[in-house]
């Protein structure tokens, strides 16, 4: 026969939370740009919680992962506050630190005043800091928070300090029982204390309420005779009780966390060049095996498995939807210019593209853009609105002149203010050199004709003229399926920068700038041969250590043959193109980016058609269609 409570369901009461739970989720919608599908997938995943918590055996966990700036923890905190959960919620940074304040996740809960099965919200923050395998592969050795995994496991926090706690205040009490009852036996003296002394008191009170888990409030407690509070107290230890691990069910455990090995465009901070799309395909690509992976090289298999299978991935933000975080911040500062100063303010959109251009890093989230905002729109307004104000004005608009490098505030009929402005990332851009610019024109040039020639499409996009101290340029490829054909493309497809630098400027001209270049492609050269098999001359897996090594210097001549070989053929390439390798360089030179249609559009000047597709687009051979074609 069972023994657990039958759970009391309040439709009313549940309906009433669900509709607050459905504002409360397009109010969230309504903040937050470009995160509409992490909201709905958050609120979908909480409303068990939300609405029955009595009915959970075990905590929610929900895993928010992504790269810096995407809103993560703002989102949980607007949440909480939705909610009216702040007296219920604590923000945890695990660390392996000894500086570190607390020894237990437990001791967390109890200063927060959660640790007693209620419910309530944690947020995990920054999780990736408490690995558990340091980054070459080794076992982190770590005493402090460990009941962080109990708390993941089932969800229970055992009281390993409760037994030592109980035994010294049953000792401590014993002990003033003893002491008050000799003082009883004693004649009667006026400087006997008043029996005020023998209560519990306020400070105690708390300690104990936590302590032995007493239904009593902290001043009932505290009003208490402390040989009262004795006999509770062994009634509590008798009953056992006391020394069972609190139950948190009813605590909605978020865990939140950077995690650069799936997001592995991360490290591409300095690129505010690369187009926001171009990003956003490649993370939308990113599975919940992908953060298992990225998981597993920092933690435990059996700890990777406690983080659950709720995992909401972020991804990077779109040029939309960076747009729309720019209108909405501005109409902030214009909604706030109305109230405090009655003060009408129009941004053209040439300022909101002077924000873009100097404040969108992609996989830098959001920050970026508000200090842009600041830098650009409220530091430069701040300066005119007085002048507006003292002429009486009502209306105000800034403006951006990109010829003259000025922002252009007016108001009334004919005030004007010229200010003097280049985005700090712009400055960057213009401070290049022309021949620098043009060395780089030629050398992305060459990787871009080889591509579109070999492949058949244009590149996602063309760069020569980026934010960079160090002058460099980039021609963004698509994914591309490594077949035994797509790795002989893409090796010439690296050489191709190098060459083309030697074919118009002479090979005494050529630029460090190859080697990286030449170092991808000798990589790829010498997996060809020694690991993926594509050289029938070598059937042998060299890649190997330890006991199944093979030699590999006898791969060493075939690696530099095949090496020129390809750089050869990669030469006769641009050398038969070159019309079109010149023509590229100069308009790319010219205008330091071109997208996929410019690319075409020249192609198409020398014969050559090329298809167009989008950043999620995959090169791949077309097996089906062959396996179609089988008898």
């Amino acid at each position: 026969m069972s023994t657990e409570q039958k759970v009391e369901v309040n439709l009313e009461e549940i309906n009433i939370k669900k509709r607050r739970l459905e504002v409360i989720k397009q109010e969230l919608k309504s903040e937050f740009i470009g995160i509409d599908y992490i909201i709905d997938e958050l609120i979908n995943y909480i409303q068990i919680w939300y609405l029955m918590p009595d009915v959970l055996v075990r905590p929610i966990v929900v895993n928010l992962w992504g790269m810096t700036g995407v809103g993560k923890t703002d989102l949980i905190r607007r949440l909480v506050s939705k909610l009216e959960y702040q007296d219920r919620f604590v923000e945890v940074e695990l660390s392996h630190g000894e500086n570190y304040w607390y020894t237990s996740v437990a001791s967390i809960f109890e200063s927060n005043c959660i640790n007693d099965g209620k419910p309530a919200i944690v947020l995990f923050d920054e999780i990736q800091r408490f690995y558990t395998i340091d980054p070459e592969g080794k076992v982190v050795t770590n005493t402090r928070s460990q009941d962080f995994w109990e708390l993941l496991s089932d969800g229970r926090l055992s009281k390993k300090d409760n037994k030592e706690s109980i035994d010294e205040y049953m000792q401590r009490y014993m002990h003033s029982s003893t002491q008050r009852q000799k003082r009883k036996n004693k004649p009667v003296d006026d400087d006997v204390a008043d029996d005020d002394d023998d209560l519990v008191g306020l400070w105690e009170a708390y300690n104990l309420k936590k302590t032995f888990v007493l239904n009593e409030s902290v001043h009932e407690i505290a009003e208490m005779k402390e040989d009262d509070m004795l006999k509770i107290m062994q009634q509590k230890r008798d009953k056992k009780t006391v020394f069972e691990p609190i139950n948190h069910a009813k605590t909605l455990i978020i865990i939140s966390g950077n995690l650069d090995e799936a997001y592995s465009m991360a490290d591409e901070a300095g690129e505010t060049d690369v187009d926001a799309d171009i990003f956003r395909a490649f993370t939308e690509k990113i599975t919940i095996i992908d953060i298992k992976k990225a998981l597993s090289r920092k933690f435990k298999p059996e700890q990777v498995a406690r983080f659950g299978n709720i995992h909401l991935i972020y991804r990077s933000l779109k040029k939309q939807d960076f747009n729309a975080l720019i209108d909405l911040e501005i109409r902030k500062i214009q909604e706030r210019n109305i109230e405090h100063f009655g003060l009408k303010t129009t941004v053209t959109d040439a300022v909101k593209q002077l924000v873009y251009q100097n404040g969108v890093f992609p996989v830098q989230g959001v920050r970026p853009v508000f200090s842009s905002i600041v830098d650009v729109v409220e530091a430069n307004l701040s300066s005119v609105i007085f002048e507006a104000l003292v002429e009486s004005a009502e209306e105000i608009t800034l403006d951006y002149n990109f010829v003259e490098k000025e922002l252009i505030a007016t108001w009334g009929e004919t005030s004007e203010k010229r200010i003097p402005y280049i985005g700090k990332v712009d400055l960057i851009r213009q401070n290049n050199l022309p021949d620098m610019i043009a060395n780089i024109s030629v050398h992305e040039s060459g990787h871009a004709v080889a591509y579109s020639l070999l492949l058949g499409v244009a590149p996602l996009q063309l760069k020569s003229r980026v934010a960079s101290s160090y002058a460099g340029g980039f021609s963004f490829p698509h994914q591309i399926h490594m077949s035994e054909q797509n790795v002989l493309k893409k090796i010439k497809i690296y050489l191709a920068g190098g060459l083309a630098e030697s074919l118009i400027f002479g090979e005494e001209n050529v630029t460090i700038a190859q080697s990286f270049d030449r170092e991808d492609a000798a990589g790829l050269v010498m997996e060809y041969i020694r690991k993926f098999g594509f050289d029938r001359n070598f059937s042998a897996y060299y890649m190997s250590s330890a006991e199944y090594s093979m030699d590999m210097t006898v791969t060493d001549w075939p690696i530099e043959k095949m090496m020129k070989n390809l750089e050869q053929e990669t030469q006769e390439l641009l050398v038969q193109n070159k019309d079109y390798l010149v023509a590229l360089s100069k308009v790319l030179f010219q205008k330091g980016s071109l997208k996929p249609e410019e690319v075409v559009e020249i192609a198409q000047k020398f014969g050559h058609t090329l298809k167009i597709h989008n950043e999620n687009h995959l090169i791949i051979a077309p097996y089906q269609a062959t396996l179609d074609q089988q008898s």
